[in-house]
């Protein structure tokens, strides 16, 4: 099962040729659903009688700590007074006149539900309460499978490359209409996904399996159904991170990195999602901070780049809508110019919202003293602030901004949506080993199970831990099992303490995470197999982890660890579902990168 291929590079070069071929033709922003006159002139009209500090603050999208807009605990109060000068949502508003507000689990705004709600709805009261009254475009990072902001008891639906692996528009659409529609019953109308970016390199440590896959074609099919499923659902969707985030090594939150594609590979590889989002209506894009210096020379971060946002986006796609940066706290946009520079650096290269800066009264009075001394044009400010209005208009929330606790508990969490997505998920476990047909597990010859591994923090806080999701999942299948947690870097105690308690079971079940060349967790596969007992390993991450380990009898791929991942991953287990995934990037031999393990494609059933 060895598949020869030369490099990683003749991969993207055969890809893009194919890529280019059928390259996707973006609907124009006229066609796009634009308002109509008189909704267009009743929005000019708003921003004429906006103050240049009321039309400056819509640009920003910002953080804020606290459960509650008018009332967060003492040490939220604390932390916001410390980053922004504001006690609350409400004065953060009041203050500055941020156009919108990012929810964050760790600025404590994602609780439960009906908090959200009421939090959602507190800062809608604190945008109509201003001078101009303009509602808020609140928005989050809910990618679903390793990103999510907001847990159970939300459904929580497979991620990217789960849903690369299923291969089905439709599903890739329900899943986004189901997370939309649950987001807006939160008050949550702008969601920082799909995810655009091509994942050709499986050393990338940032996108990874956010990633819909290697395929540009299969990528922009998936994008293009997220965006109609969002849409349907009264969400804007926002495809990221253009120009496209898929081949690095380095990770933007710590440095700068830089992609060396050609014109052509970009325009073969990357682009396609991009431009399929743009068909698909797409009401965001968010920026990289990466340099391609094939697409600008200057080597800017794409966030900061004129060339490319302005020229490769507006103008050859014929992009029209809302540009958001991605945050702007991230190092790699703060690696060659100051936090002052940065935000005005943007608007100037085709920018409209301005994500989450480090330093907000420096960025807001920089935007201000640039309009002031004419490096930034004051119809380029009002060009940003139509767009963003209409986006709010189009959504809705000039209407109405307000989202009820009835809705919530009507939508939120409801059954048809937890079957649904359970469904879903076993459309895209992935089976990659099953030697001697060990899988499916019988319960009369195999029903001592051991269930041991990695156990990440959950994705949303609310899932987890997978050893004793895993068992748990298998024990109401009829099983008997056991879990013991051994971490992503496993002791030598604990792989001992694994192994003696191996002795007499029926199977090992063993969840690996990022396994690396140097992973101990090779180690606990392969002295677990040595035991004699048959040892299922469950990647429960990055499907990579298959090229790294040897022992085992099965292999799956669930690609993320949220409990819906690790119950459909159960059930296939069990045999009470198929599975159904086929890999949607490919698996480079461990010793042999230029050496394809499993292609694209790849999947076994029963």
């Amino acid at each position: 099962m060895h598949h020869r291929a030369t490099s990683r590079r003749t991969v993207l070069a055969a890809t893009a040729a194919a890529a280019a071929a059928t390259a996707i033709v973006p609907r124009t922003a006229v066609a796009d659903g634009a308002a109509d006159a008189a909704e267009e002139r009743r929005l000019a009209r708003i921003v004429d009688r906006m103050t240049l500090e009321e039309k400056v603050g819509q640009l920003f999208v910002m953080r804020v700590y606290g459960h509650s807009a008018t009332d967060p605990d003492q040490s939220d109060v604390d932390a916001n007074l410390r980053e922004i000068g504001v006690r609350s949502a409400a004065e953060l508003v009041a203050r500055y006149h941020v156009g919108g507000i990012i929810y964050f689990t760790w600025a404590h705004n994602t609780r439960d539900p009906h908090q959200i709600a009421d939090l959602s709805n507190g800062i809608q009261r604190a945008g109509l309460a201003q001078r101009t009254p303009v509602p808020l475009l609140v928005s989050t990072d809910q990618e679903h499978g390793i990103v999510a902001r907001v847990g159970e008891p939300a459904t929580l639906v497979p991620g990217a490359m789960a849903l690369g692996a299923a291969g089905s528009r439709d599903l890739a659409r329900r899943a986004a209409h189901i997370a939309g529609t649950e987001l807006a019953a939160l008050g949550i109308r702008q969601n920082y996904a799909p995810v655009a970016d091509v994942n050709v390199n499986p050393a990338n440590p940032v996108i990874g399996v956010r990633s819909f896959g290697a395929d540009p074609r299969a990528v922009a099919r998936l994008v293009a159904a997220q965006v109609k499923g969002y849409e349907g659902a009264g969400v804007a969707a926002t495809a990221k991170h253009f120009p496209g985030h898929g081949d690095t090594t380095d990770d933007s939150h710590t440095k700068l990195p830089y992609i060396h594609h050609t014109r052509e590979q970009w325009d073969a590889l990357d682009a396609p999602p991009f431009r399929a989002a743009v068909a698909a209506g797409i009401d965001a894009v968010m920026t990289a901070h990466i340099v391609v210096p094939s697409l600008d020379s200057a080597e800017d971060p794409a966030t900061l780049s004129r060339p490319i946002l302005t020229g490769i986006l507006r103008e050859e796609l014929g992009y029209d809508g809302v540009v958001v940066t991605d945050s702007l706290g991230m190092e790699g946009v703060r690696t060659k110019y100051g936090d002052d520079r940065v935000p005005v650096l943007a608007l100037k290269a085709g920018c409209d919202q301005l994500l989450n800066p480090p330093d907000l009264d420096l960025a807001w009075k920089a935007v201000l003293a640039a309009v002031r001394g004419g490096e930034l044009d004051r119809a380029r400010i009002d060009e940003s602030v139509l767009r963003i209005l209409r986006l709010k208009a189009r959504l809705g929330l000039f209407r109405d901004p307000y989202v009820t606790r009835e809705g919530v508990d009507r939508v939120v969490g409801r059954r048809a949506h937890l079957d649904a997505a359970d469904r879903i998920a076993g459309a895209t476990t992935t089976l990659l080993a099953n030697e001697g047909g060990l899988l499916p597990l019988n319960r009369l010859t195999h029903r001592d199970v051991l269930v041991v591994g990695a156990d990440p923090a959950s994705p949303s806080g609310t899932t987890g831990p997978p050893t004793a999701t895993l068992a748990a999942a298998l024990g109401e299948l009829g099983f008997a099992t056991t879990a013991l947690s051994t971490g992503t870097a496993p002791t030598a105690a604990r792989i001992e303490q694994a192994v003696a308690a191996a002795a007499g079971r029926d199977a090992v079940v063993v969840g690996t995470y990022n396994v690396s060349a140097t992973s101990a967790q090779r180690t606990l596969v392969a002295r677990l197999a040595a035991t004699g007992v048959p040892v299922v390993v469950v990647a429960i991450r990055n499907p990579y982890d298959a090229a790294h380990l040897t022992g085992q009898r099965a292999l799956l791929a669930t690609y993320a660890w949220t409990d819906v991942e690790l119950r459909a991953a159960a059930r296939v287990i069990a045999g009470r579902v198929r599975p159904g995934g086929r890999l949607p990037v490919p698996v480079q031999r461990a010793d042999d990168p230029s050496r394809v393990l499993y292609p694209i494609g790849y999947g076994l059933s029963y």
